[in-house]
């Protein structure tokens, strides 16, 4: 079985620019990234089983010269996949689009109250041996000690605010998590105006 460089080349090529493309933040970039590295594993695939046999008819043609329909097979199977795959992140994108105005992946907020918690506390760690380390502590480095302390209390106080901010919610989980559609908006400002009025 040979298989040609061209060909090898082109796939390596396109996994690794669809790869480097699924690793950035925008669903649409994630999405071409998807789309153009299953291009490149199908291309994989096929110049893998080599150059092109003969037809496989049913007499006439010797086994070991057709062609070896699984690779096909498995190609046609991965093109239906990332059909289904590209719909699945062109909705999410749609989505995201209309619920923040962006189609850009945000941490996790708990990811990063996580990671904050843990870089707050190495930070005091560090702070407290380098306040018991000093053989003569006075006043000013106690203030400093103490300052630093609430610093670090501060931030932590702040992410969790920002966390109870994110998580306020009106209560209706359709509005909430997969947002309104705009003719909600345009017959709830109607409803709430005819209240007030």
């Amino acid at each position: 079985m040979t298989m040609s460089a061209s060909l090898l080349a082109t796939a390596v090529v396109l996994c690794a620019v669809g790869g480097i493309l699924m690793l950035s933040r925008p669903l649409t970039r994630i999405l071409l990234g998807a789309v153009i590295a299953g291009n490149g594993i199908n291309l994989l695939v096929l110049s893998a089983t080599g150059s092109a046999g003969a037809a496989p008819l049913l007499y006439g043609v010797p086994l070991r010269r057709v062609t070896d329909p699984l690779p096909q097979a498995i190609a046609l199977t991965a093109i239906v996949i990332t059909l289904a795959t590209t719909a699945f992140l062109l909705a999410m994108a749609y989505r995201s689009y209309q619920l923040t105005g962006t189609d850009e992946v945000h941490d996790d907020l708990e990811d990063r109250r996580i990671y904050l918690r843990a870089e707050v506390l190495g930070e005091r760690a560090e702070l407290r041996e380098e306040y018991r380390a000093g053989s003569g502590r006075t006043r000013a480095d106690r203030a400093r000690y103490r300052q630093e302390h609430r610093r670090l209390v501060a931030r932590l106080r702040a992410d969790r605010a920002l966390q109870a901010r994110g998580r306020d919610a009106s209560g209706d989980l359709w509005h909430d998590v997969l947002g309104a559609d705009p003719e909600d908006y345009v017959n709830d400002q109607d409803h709430d105006r005819g209240a007030d009025g």
